[in-house]
């Protein structure tokens, strides 16, 4: 299942962010903590090479708590500051303003020796589609000041955000990059919802899903779903037919709703805190 989504604003987007990198301090990028790695765009490490960089693992309370920690060590050891955050309940936010200021203590120091004191930290806020960055922007301002949703691609143009005299952040449109040389990367984005569903065979990105829980999290599926966890793939998406009554006409199982409400069920929570990518 090879997938690959790239719509015509992204192009443009990434443009801007290039032409706007220079006016920049610090890149704060969030990244989805249940797939750290597959949910960073490559690009941002170009376009911010020698930039400042603070690295946020969002939905936090999604992913495996063991996990969440190897990640943050794996980030801190690669010259990233790094913290867990939960934009939807606050979890972490707090954190971010004496982080920034560490982040950028050079840049800081550098401007009082030349004169220039209270000039604001201006940092740009970038990470995929439906990796949650308006409405963590929404939440660590305080107020709502850009558009939210979970589909991906809400935000659509750049807008600075004054926090303070010490802070500006610019918000930029999510963007993936043209083209997933991994499947897998492109897979484990399909699961958690970075890419648009309508695009997508869910049934077949559902099975792999099954495999990946089967690989860590053995007995997960049975807990939630009720079934023998002894099969493979696509039987126990058959099986989750039955369980859930998922049916077309007569006794013809509905795989494609089965699909969907296990990729639902996991991209919220419902069947645990759930990571599908660890530090190597």
């Amino acid at each position: 299942m090879n997938i690959q989504w790239y719509p015509g604003h992204m192009t443009k987007a990434k443009r801007m962010m290039q032409e706007n990198m220079k006016l920049i301090d610090l890149v704060i990028e969030l990244v989805d903590a249940r797939i750290p790695l597959a949910s960073r765009n490559p690009d941002i490490d170009d376009l911010g090479r020698g930039k400042a960089r603070i690295v946020l693992l969002n939905k936090a309370d999604l992913a495996d708590e063991n996990a969440n920690n190897q990640w943050v060590s794996y980030f801190k050891a690669r010259g990233c500051f790094a913290i867990l955050i939960n934009s939807k309940t606050g979890t972490g936010l707090k954190q971010i303003r004496s982080l920034v200021q560490e982040a950028c203590k050079e840049k800081i120091e550098r401007d009082r020796k030349r004169g220039i004191l209270n000039r604001p930290i201006r940092a740009m806020v970038v990470g995929i589609p439906n990796v949650g960055k308006s409405t963590f922007i929404n939440a660590f301002a305080g107020k709502a000041c850009t558009k939210t949703g979970n589909k991906p691609g809400v935000t659509k143009g750049k807008q600075w955000i004054r926090l303070n005299k010490e802070l500006e952040l610019l918000d930029t449109p999510g963007i993936l990059w043209p083209k997933f040389e991994d499947e897998q990367v492109g897979l484990k984005l399909a699961m958690i919802g970075s890419v648009n569903d309508e695009i997508l065979q869910t049934e077949e990105l559902s099975v792999h899903l099954i495999d990946l829980l089967h690989e860590r999290y053995e007995g997960v599926l049975k807990a939630r779903f009720q079934i023998d966890e002894s099969l493979k793939g696509a039987a126990i998406l058959g099986e989750i037919c039955r369980v859930r009554k998922c049916y077309l006409k007569g006794e013809e199982l509905d795989y494609r709703k089965a699909a969907g409400i296990l990729l639902e069920e996991f991209r919220s929570g419902k069947m645990g805190r759930l990571t599908l990518e660890w530090p190597v």
